[in-house]
């Protein structure tokens, strides 16, 4: 498995969660880490905790090409070029298509499809130049849907196939592309979501089993680390979302939508009740830095 000691990885969404967590690991195998994040104090803070030699943050929008250029160029001139790309900023809104405000919706997009464009344009040069890896966080949302979260669905299979058309056009020249797949992770993101809607957190557990099961940040990282190393096509977080991937077109016939179908009539509506009731259609956190 090659070593990632030396290397430099260039991480979206660094500052808390999964990106965090896959900074850490990737520190203490001797990378030179890029951390970028909207929220600039958790970055800092991540930043002292691995000490500074080998860390170099940017408190940036992704939805900001030219910030983002500017970044990689920091990058470019801190450690002479990017070896690996992380695109794992991402965030969720709530409530369904008929309910969610269209101002998160735009957001959604804007940050999980367009922020994954920006962070990929603004690194692909110098990953083209060190014939790199480019991982993509996607979801087991990409290959399954599920009420209340049409958005980031979308957003989620958006890039998804981003990943294997860019796969197709930088191969030839010595690059790799991935995408990361999984299933709910205990992350700040899904914390909030439970913690500002009960109905959510209802959801989860009238899924059928494994989908109503809920991993670690810690594996989660884990996975990822691995599959930068190895390189790899997919990344999936537990393992069995894999099989998913082969059992997508079951998954939206009636048969594979039966399971969900039963509860929503009765869980949607309250649902949709809790959302306007918070007055908004994203997490508090991801509400609060837009005000900013």
């Amino acid at each position: 498995m090659p070593s990632v000691a030396g290397k430099t990885v260039f991480i979206t969404g660094g500052a808390r969660g999964v990106g965090a967590e896959v900074a850490r690991r990737l520190h203490g195998r001797g990378a030179n880490l890029v951390l970028t994040d909207l929220d600039r104090t958790p970055l800092t803070e991540l930043r002292d905790q691995l000490g500074g030699d080998r860390v170099h943050t940017v408190a940036v929008d992704v939805r900001d090409l030219p910030a983002m250029e500017d970044a990689a160029a920091g990058a470019v001139d801190r450690f002479g070029g990017i070896d690996v790309v992380v695109a794992n900023a991402g965030i969720a809104s709530y409530g369904s298509v008929l309910t969610v405000d269209p101002k998160a919706f735009q957001t959604l997009m804007d940050v999980n499809v367009t922020g994954v464009f920006h962070t990929v344009r603004a690194t692909l040069p110098s990953i083209l130049d060190r014939r790199g890896y480019v991982l993509i966080v996607s979801s087991l949302a990409a290959y399954a849907a599920a009420p209340g979260l049409a958005p980031y669905n979308a957003t989620r299979a958006a890039v998804e196939q981003f990943a294997n058309a860019l796969r197709l056009e930088v191969s030839h020249r010595g690059v790799d592309v991935g995408s990361a797949h999984m299933s709910w992770i205990d992350t700040p993101m899904v914390r909030d979501t439970r913690d500002d809607l009960s109905t959510f957190g209802e959801m989860i557990s009238r899924l059928p089993f494994p989908l109503n099961q809920t991993t670690s940040v810690d594996k989660c990282g884990k996975a990822f680390v691995t599959g930068i190393e190895k390189r790899s096509r997919q990344v999936y977080c537990p393992a069995w979302v894999g099989a998913l991937r082969w059992l997508k077109p079951v998954l939206s016939t009636p048969l594979g939508e039966f399971p969900v179908l039963k509860f929503v009539p009765d869980l949607l509506p309250r649902m949709d009740a809790e959302v306007a009731a918070l007055g908004r259609s994203m997490g508090r956190r991801t509400a609060d830095l837009e005000e900013r």
